[in-house]
């Protein structure tokens, strides 16, 4: 399975958080899985890290490294995800996960997310 991760399940698969579940872990431990996280996740920590935003202290650089190092598939943002965004119901008013939504929706991958209100979105998206 091909699973994109949303930016809090990276940041607590890459930090190995005590908030990723033992259901996640499994998932992202599977070698039969690969693993992919978007370029806006890493864009979301730095913006969100220079906002002080205390959940997103990784250092964006080093993470993207670290991730890149253990095989993560990283996903650039073109402007099909970006137009796709405007074809999504208003449930969610994040930018950075609605475009995370929309990349799983159009590459055809899962995206796992912990946020309740993502997974009310259709598509591949598994709630953790």
């Amino acid at each position: 399975m091909n699973l994109l991760l949303d930016t809090h399940v990276l940041l607590w698969a890459a930090g190995a958080s005590r908030q990723l579940s033992a259901d996640a872990r499994g998932l992202i431990e599977d070698p039969e899985n690969e693993l992919v996280y978007s370029a806006a996740s890493i864009w979301e920590v730095a913006i969100k890290r220079g906002l002080g935003r205390e959940e997103f202290s990784a250092d964006p650089g080093l993470l993207r490294r670290g991730l890149l190092e253990n095989g993560y598939v990283e996903l650039p943002v073109s402007g099909a995800h970006a137009a796709a965004v405007d074809l999504l119901p208003p449930i969610h008013k994040d930018p950075f996960d609605r475009i995370l939504i929309a990349q799983a929706q159009i590459e055809g991958l899962t995206l796992l997310t912990a946020d309740e209100v993502v997974a009310r979105y259709p598509g591949p998206i598994q709630l953790l």
